[in-house]
């Protein structure tokens, strides 16, 4: 069978009565391959199934679920002031020089299981969960999450105390993607799936999730979930935190108003000026 068959096998067996021994076997092999990045939660895809060019692989999902049902707790604290426990299966990622990644110090955590390419930059804190995928050149600014099976591309910056939400169940769905060369502001959060395309600008604050629709000034349009696609920011929108009244007499009266994202501008010389990655940083 192949690896994906047999993760899909140990995953529909009962936890209580399969071969514990061969479906860690199995798992660490699955582990090696997450971590080399070369299995993702979700991959670029143009077949049918694919939503704006991306495709989930939910068994990669369910690779990951079985490593937590295998896993036993175990204490990983350095020291008795610092106490740390966790599954057996997901220790933290074992990195070194080689790997080509600078973790600044100052309480930074990457998981096992995730996949951080050369030349990304890591300031503390920020942590790293398992089935996430950050490529090359990005930055993960301090007190900032990258979520389980997050896809994260290359040359991106996650500013300070951004969270990029997890997604590992239920194991169809789309995680949150952020393509290439996309600028996240501080204090923003990308939840549920939403996929932000290459170039993108997400200004400090915003909040992304599927059940806020965001509105585009530029081209008269409105973004949202639906039951087959999860929230969309179109390439080299630059969206920022709006703000839309609600009807009705009492609403009327008391000028309510609720919180939505608006792309204001797209792209343009003037905000490619503003969001230059400095290459010295890296």
């Amino acid at each position: 069978m192949t690896l994906k068959e047999q993760i899909e096998d140990f995953f529909n067996q009962d936890a209580g009565s399969l071969d514990r021994d061969a479906a860690l076997r199995t798992f660490n092999e699955f582990k090696f391959f997450l971590n080399q990045g070369e299995i993702r939660a979700a991959d670029r895809s143009t077949e049918d199934g694919s939503v704006d060019g991306w495709s989930v692989n939910s068994w990669v999902k369910k690779g990951i679920l079985l490593g937590f049902r295998l896993g036993q707790m175990h204490d990983y604290s350095p020291n008795a002031q610092f106490r740390y426990f966790d599954k057996s299966t997901f220790p933290l990622k074992s990195l070194s020089l080689e790997h080509g990644v600078r973790v600044v110090p100052g309480g930074t955590s990457v998981r096992d299981g995730s996949f951080v390419a050369p030349n990304v930059v890591i300031m503390p804190p920020a942590y790293i969960n398992v089935g996430a995928y950050v490529d090359e050149g990005t930055m993960v600014d301090s007190h900032a999450l990258v979520g389980s099976c997050a896809q994260v591309g290359k040359r991106v910056h996650l500013s300070a105390a951004t969270q990029v939400g997890g997604v590992l169940e239920p194991v169809g769905a789309m995680p949150v993607i952020i393509e290439d060369d996309v600028m996240v502001g501080g204090n923003c959060g990308i939840y549920e799936g939403a996929i932000v395309k290459r170039r993108a600008v997400i200004g400090a604050g915003v909040i992304l999730t599927g059940s806020t629709p965001v509105y585009d000034l530029v081209k008269g349009a409105i973004y949202r979930r639906t039951a087959t696609r999860p929230l969309v920011i179109p390439e080299g929108a630059v969206v920022i935190q709006g703000s839309r009244h609600i009807d009705g007499d009492f609403a009327r009266q008391h000028h309510i108003a609720i919180y939505t994202p608006v792309i204001i501008k797209y792209r343009d010389e003037k905000t490619d000026a503003a969001t230059a990655l400095e290459e010295s940083l890296r």
